[in-house]
C-alpha cells in the first residue's frame, strides 16, 4: 500500500474549496465504532456519526473488508450490464423496507428527486396536466433545485429562485389542512413528508406515528401515492428498520440514504403497488448508482445490521439513552424526544454555541438544528458502556449550560 502523508495546512494557505460550509476547526484521521480520533491521538465521543450516515459507526471491519475487496476486483461496469451484486443488495432491501422496485442513486436529494418525478409521472398517466406534491413545513429534502424547492425552510432557498412549483406546503401532522389542499387543489397527485423531521427539530406530529396511519387514509381516498422521506430515520435509526413500521401501513413511495452505506455515498427510491412500473427504460438514469462496489456495500450493509440484531439495539439502547436524560434533566426545562438513536433534547433557548463546548470541553461531537434542539445521532449499535460515557459527557454540558 503507498504511503501517503498529507502536510498540515498552514494558517495561511488559500483553499481552493467552495466556501459552502461553516467548518469546524478539528478534523479527524481515523474512526473505530462511536469514537473519532485527531493526528495527535485525541479521542472523541461521536453522538452524530456523519448526520445519521455511520450507523454501524466508524471503521466497521465487515463493510471495510467488503470495500476493500471488492474494489481490487471490480469497482464499476455501468448500468448497461446486468449486476449481479446490485440484484443481490435490491433483494436484501426489498426484504426488510416491504417493498417491490428499487433504484439505486448517489443520495438523499436524488432519491428525492426520483419520488418527486414518480409521482409526475403518476400524475401525468392519470391525465392531470400540472400535478402538485403536498409537503410539510419545517421539512428537509435535499439541495437539489426541485428538492430544495420541496423543503420547507426558507433560509436554504434563499436566493435560489424561482423555485420548482407545484408544492402545497401544510403544517406537519395537520390531517385537516391536506384536507383542505385537496378541496382547493383537484391536481395533487401525491404526499412527500418524512415519519420525523430530523433537520426541523426531531419532531414528530402531534398524533404521533398514527399520523402516518391518517395520512395513508387519505392517500387511498383521493388517489394519491404516499411518498415517504427516509433518508434519515431508515436503516434502523428509529429502533425500526424503517420508521413507518412504527405503524400497519405501507407507503407507495419509499427513500433512503445515509445509513444505507454506511458512510458510503449511496441512496435508493422504492415503490410498491399502484407506483410499481412507472418509470421504465429511458426515463431515469445515474451513471454511479448502483455500482458493483456500491451495491455489495448496500448488501453488506444490511446484511451486517440483520447478524448484529443492530435495529433491536437501537430500540433498547436509545429508548435508555432518553430515559436516563429525562430523569437526570428533570429540573432544566428540557424536552427530550425521539424514537431509537435519533434523538432531540430541546433547551429553553437557542444553543448553537454547545457544538464547539461540547467538542473543546468534553471531546462530544453533537449537533444543534432549530435553533434550540441537541441532536444525537449515535451509531445505531452502540452499547449501553458507550450510552452511559455519552450521557456523563452530554448531562455534564447541559447542567453547565443552563
Amino acid at each position: 500500500m503507498t504511503d501517503i502523508t498529507l502536510a498540515p495546512i498552514q494558517p495561511d494557505q488559500p483553499s481552493h474549496l467552495m466556501a459552502t460550509y461553516g467548518r469546524q476547526a478539528i478534523s479527524f484521521v481515523r474512526g473505530r465504532g462511536s469514537y473519532l480520533y485527531t493526528e495527535d491521538g485525541k479521542e472523541y465521543l461521536d453522538a452524530l456519526t456523519g448526520i445519521a450516515v455511520c450507523g454501524l459507526g466508524h471503521a466497521h471491519p465487515v463493510i471495510a473488508e467488503a470495500i476493500a475487496e471488492q474494489a481490487a476486483t471490480l469497482v464499476h461496469t455501468s448500468n448497461l450490464f446486468e449486476i449481479p451484486w446490485q440484484t443481490a443488495a435490491a433483494q436484501k432491501l426489498a426484504e426488510v423496507s416491504g417493498m417491490e422496485e428499487i433504484f439505486f442513486s448517489n443520495s438523499g436529494a436524488e432519491s428525492n428527486e426520483g419520488a418527486i418525478k414518480i409521482a409526475r409521472k403518476f400524475g401525468t398517466q392519470q391525465g392531470v396536466r400540472l400535478p402538485k406534491i403536498i409537503v410539510a413545513e419545517q421539512s428537509f429534502h435535499g439541495r437539489t433545485l426541485a428538492t430544495l424547492s420541496a423543503t420547507g425552510n426558507k433560509k436554504v432557498q434563499d436566493g435560489f429562485a424561482p423555485l420548482v412549483n407545484d408544492f402545497i406546503r401544510v403544517p406537519f401532522g395537520d390531517v385537516e389542512a391536506i384536507q383542505e389542499a385537496a378541496l382547493q387543489h383537484p391536481d395533487i397527485v401525491a404526499i412527500l413528508i418524512e415519519p420525523i423531521q430530523g433537520e426541523g427539530g426531531i419532531n414528530t406530529a402531534p398524533q404521533g406515528f398514527s399520523y402516518l396511519e391518517e395520512v395513508r387514509n387519505i392517500c387511498n381516498q383521493h388517489n394519491w401515492l404516499m411518498m415517504l422521506d427516509e433518508i434519515q430515520t431508515g436503516n434502523g435509526r428509529t429502533g425500526k428498520y424503517f420508521a413507518y413500521q412504527h405503524t400497519n401501513i405501507v407507503p407507495d413511495v419509499l427513500t433512503t440514504a445515509k445509513g444505507l452505506g454506511n458512510g458510503f455515498p449511496v441512496g435508493a427510491v422504492m415503490t410498491q403497488g399502484k407506483a410499481v412500473g412507472l418509470l421504465g427504460p429511458g426515463s431515469h438514469g445515474s451513471t454511479y448508482g448502483g455500482t458493483v462496489l456500491g451495491s455489495r456495500v448496500v448488501y453488506t450493509v444490511i446484511d451486517t445490521i440483520q447478524k448484529e440484531n443492530a435495529v433491536e439495539n437501537a430500540a433498547i439502547v436509545g429508548r435508555y439513552i432518553v430515559d436516563q436524560l429525562r430523569a437526570k434533566l428533570a429540573d432544566k426545562n428540557v424536552q427530550v424526544r425521539g424514537f431509537g438513536m435519533m434523538i432531540g433534547i430541546q433547551l429553553p433557548k437557542d444553543c448553537a454555541e454547545l457544538v464547539a463546548i461540547a467538542r473543546d470541553q468534553h471531546k462530544l461531537i453533537i449537533n444543534v438544528t432549530a435553533g434550540s434542539v441537541v441532536r444525537l445521532l449515535p451509531p445505531i449499535n452502540m452499547t449501553q458502556v458507550q450510552a452511559d460515557d455519552l450521557l456523563e459527557r452530554l448531562v455534564t454540558l447541559i447542567n453547565s449550560y443552563l
